[in-house]
C-alpha cells in the first residue's frame, strides 16, 4: 500500500481529552507529544536515523488537507512523502503539504530538503507555530491498529500540514530498549 493511499484512508478527529478506544495509552507519550519527533527518533535509534524519500512533487491535496490549510480546493502544493527509520526498520511515515506561498521567502529552501528531516528544520525555527493535533486510527492489512496525527504549522503565518503515521515497529522497539534499559534481578 502506497503512503498516499495510507493517508487517503485515515479520519482525522480533534479530541479535547483522548479516549483510550481512540489511542491506546501506550501509543500517548508518542503521538502527544509536542516536541520534536525528529529529535525523539534520533535518540531512540542511537544515532542511525535516516529519512528515505517517497515522492515529492506538485500535486492537489485532499479536500480535508485544503480545509485544514485554509486554502482553495484544487490549489497545488508541494507534496513530500517520506519514511523514517530508526536502525533500518521504518517506525513513522510522514506526509507533508506545502502550498505554494509557503514556499517564498526563507521557507523556498523546503523545496530542497530531500531526505533531511522536515522536523529539524520546523524545529529549529524561532517563527514557527503548531496548532492543536488532530489524531487518526486505520486498520493495517487486518494485523494492526496504525495511528497518527497530523498538525498545521505555521512559519512566518504561512502554513503547511504535516501528517505522520506511527509503525507498529517504533513501539517494539522503544519496549526494547526500555527492557534493555531496566535492571535486572
Amino acid at each position: 500500500m502506497s503512503t498516499s493511499s495510507t493517508f487517503n484512508m485515515t479520519q482525522w478527529r480533534t479530541y479535547r481529552r483522548v479516549p483510550a478506544f481512540v489511542l491506546p495509552r501506550q501509543w500517548h507519550h508518542w503521538i502527544l507529544d509536542s516536541g520534536s519527533l525528529t529529535k525523539r527518533l534520533v535518540a531512540l535509534s542511537g544515532g542511525e536515523f535516516k529519512v528515505d524519500l517517497l515522492s515529492l512533487g506538485w500535486q492537489r491535496p485532499q479536500r480535508d488537507e485544503c480545509r485544514a490549510l485554509g486554502i482553495p480546493l484544487g490549489q497545488r502544493a508541494l507534496i513530500r512523502e517520506v519514511a523514517l527509520r530508526s536502525r533500518g526498520e521504518v517506525v513513522v511515515k510522514a506526509r507533508s503539504v506545502i502550498p505554494v506561498d509557503t514556499l517564498k521567502g526563507k521557507e523556498r529552501q523546503l523545496k530542497f530538503l530531500g531526505e533531511k528531516p522536515l522536523g529539524a528544520f520546523l524545529f529549529t525555527s524561532r517563527c514557527m507555530q503548531r496548532s492543536g493535533i488532530e489524531l487518526g486510527a486505520m486498520n493495517w492489512h487486518d494485523e494492526h491498529w496504525i495511528y497518527g496525527r497530523r498538525s498545521v504549522f505555521l512559519l512566518h503565518h504561512k502554513p503547511l500540514l504535516v501528517a505522520e503515521l506511527f509503525m507498529p515497529a517504533l513501539l517494539e522497539q522503544a519496549s526494547r530498549d526500555n527492557r534493555a534499559c531496566s535492571p535486572r534481578s
